[in-house]
């Protein structure tokens, strides 16, 4: 499979990873063995970066992990997880938390339940208002001295976060959403990577699920699917992104590939320092997304799709207001 490099600091990837958190945690329940024989065949196909985090489960989606890459495979993977939430007795998230001193004791936490004596790439999973940006990276940046982590990342983090942190220690990858779906990080956010040799990886490329013609409204879902509270497939929002999709089946069946192919396909195409993470638990769906690396998109395509998900075309909002209010929207 094709490589890609996330920073300027040597990390390679490739250029599509596996998102790992729908197999423990946010969809409703997965088939252990389908899981377990989905991440076999994305190593065996070439995949190398696999995403989790703490919140996954919580903990649970790093645990699983942990006991695959117990077969050997540990030196084969780029391990990718995140930090930066305060989980309660009874698991549940209770704000963020990024002091020092958390951080250390969540990295701690981590590295033993993936089985493994360093993480490849750790991200803050959001950035803490109540922490500066300074002091978070320069507690990752020690962990890095000290063998514990390989290279550093920032999820949904502004343009002037990214800029206050990378002075403080070079950010190979920043984690946000992106996609036809979700186009709000070219304003400036895609600019100031590119400017700080920032790598991108684009998690949720399918609008979780919904590029790829998995169209249920959002009372639809079981209860304590995390898509239940999504307002872009609730209402009146999930008819009008209905047309959209419409749109995008359209040039997919021109071009001979799936919707969610070439949804892929074009944020592939957007710049060889982007790595998307498509989430999925089956085999299936796992080659039907690295089937996109093959999609050729001509440009009248590329133009129809950049005209049909123009910024401000899909209706209503990524997260609910709970959802919003933990992304930073810093000034830049």
């Amino acid at each position: 499979m094709e490589r890609r490099r996330l920073g300027t600091q040597g990390l390679e990837v490739s250029a599509i990873g596996l998102g790992c958190m729908g197999m423990s945690y946010a969809y409703g329940g997965a088939d252990a063995a389908e899981c377990e024989a989905t991440l076999l065949e994305a190593l065996e196909r070439g995949v190398t970066l696999l995403d989790t985090a703490e919140v996954y489960g919580p903990n649970e989606n790093e645990r699983q992990l942990g006991r695959w890459l117990a077969g050997g495979r540990r030196d084969r993977v780029v391990l990718a997880t995140k930090f930066g939430f305060r989980i309660d007795a009874e698991g549940r998230i209770a704000g963020l938390d990024s002091r020092p001193e958390h951080v250390r004791a969540v990295v701690d936490a981590s590295l033993q339940r993936l089985g493994t004596d360093r993480i490849d790439l750790l991200y803050q999973h959001r950035v803490d208002p109540a922490v500066p940006i300074e002091d978070v990276v320069g507690t990752m940046a020690a962990l890095v001295r000290e063998g514990k982590v390989r290279y550093l990342g920032l999820s949904e983090a502004s343009a002037a976060t990214l800029r206050r942190a990378h002075a403080v220690h070079p950010i190979s990858a920043l984690q946000s959403e992106y996609s036809l779906w979700e186009r709000g990080i070219e304003r400036s956010v895609l600019p100031a990577c590119r400017e700080l040799g920032i790598g991108l990886v684009p998690y949720s490329p399918l609008g979780r699920g919904f590029l790829a013609g998995l169209t249920r409204r959002a009372d639809e879902f079981p209860p304590g699917d995390f898509r239940r509270g999504q307002p872009r497939i609730s209402g009146g929002n999930f008819d009008a992104n209905l047309r959209l999709l419409a749109g995008l089946e359209d040039v997919a069946a021109r071009v001979g590939a799936t919707p969610a192919q070439v949804a892929l396909a074009w944020l592939l195409w957007q710049g060889p320092d982007i790595v998307p993470i498509p989430g999925t638990t089956r085999r299936a769906r796992l080659r039907e997304n690295l089937a996109a690396l093959d999609v050729q998109l001509p440009a009248c395509e590329l133009y129809q799709l950049e005209q049909l998900f123009a910024p401000g075309s899909v209706a209503g909002e990524r997260y609910s207001p709970a959802g919003l209010a933990t992304i930073d929207r810093g000034p830049g």
